[in-house]
């Protein structure tokens, strides 16, 4: 069993074989000190955690660029429809606004 320091939960580990990685020495000195913190109990602790952590990381980026593919997917459909905007339009209404608002409180 093993206890991942993130998440608090305790799980069972699939031991597979051996891998050797090539740290810089600031990665190596940040494992050691994490380890010398007592928060984990050796080196693969930490790596694994990092590692989980870092699939994590990369799902939620997948979700969101999924989220932005479809974004840009229902502007192109607007947009083929012909409803846009004209930038400059917008821009100049705007600094109309952002101008009007500035006098008012002046």
């Amino acid at each position: 069993m093993c206890y991942d320091g993130i998440n608090g939960k305790v799980e069972a580990l699939q031991i597979t074989k051996p891998m050797n990685i090539y740290l810089t020495p600031e990665l190596e000195q940040f494992v050691q000190s994490t380890v010398h913190s007592g928060r984990y109990s050796d080196a693969s602790e930490v790596v694994r955690t990092a590692l989980r952590l870092l699939e994590e990381r990369e799902m939620e980026r997948l979700v969101r660029l999924e989220e932005l593919r479809k974004e840009i997917a229902i502007g192109i459909e607007c947009s083929d429809r012909g409803e846009v905007f004209d930038g400059e339009e917008v821009l100049r209404e705007l600094r109309q606004e952002i101008e009007q608002a500035q006098q008012e409180e002046a």
